[in-house]
């Protein structure tokens, strides 16, 4: 099952790359982007790290299925994931940061309301998926900020 939560995630990721793939070196240059924007070569290595403590942390999640709250859980991972590629199609597909902004704002909510669950079912799927919260914290904010240096 954790291959099966591995290959669900970088599948979603591999939709938002081939979105972003283009724009990322035509477009997104051109934008105007806060000095605190983090330089290119970071996004990739903690993607990578984040897609891989999310999906460990639903696996963990999955092996309590006894528990009443893991099949919710598990279905909000899976709608989180769309909407985790739904943004790079948005953000960088369609070169439309205020979408994008709308739909990392229901993301993050999203990804707070799954950390709840996934600490209550397992405390350490919920410190797993805790830097993927943060990070889209981090990423909201820079949306946000991207939208309002860029109106």
């Amino acid at each position: 099952m954790l291959a099966a939560f591995l290959l669900a995630t970088f599948a979603a990721a591999g939709i938002g790359g081939y979105a972003t793939a283009e724009s990322v070196n035509t477009w997104y240059p051109t934008l105007i982007k806060p000095s605190w924007n983090p330089p290119a070569w970071i996004f990739g290595p903690v993607w990578t790290v984040l897609y891989i403590l999310m999906s460990v942390a639903a696996w963990r999640v999955w092996l309590h299925r006894d528990h009443p709250a893991t099949n919710r859980a598990l279905a909000l991972f899976f709608v989180q994931l769309s909407l985790n590629a739904l943004w790079s199609v948005l953000f960088f597909g369609l070169q439309n940061p205020s979408l994008a902004l709308i739909d990392v704002i229901i993301l993050w909510t999203l990804l707070f309301a799954i950390w709840r669950r996934f600490r209550a079912i397992d405390s350490i799927a919920g410190w797993l998926w805790l830097p993927y919260l943060l990070w889209v914290s981090f990423a909201t904010v820079l949306n946000a900020a991207i939208v309002w240096l860029n109106r």
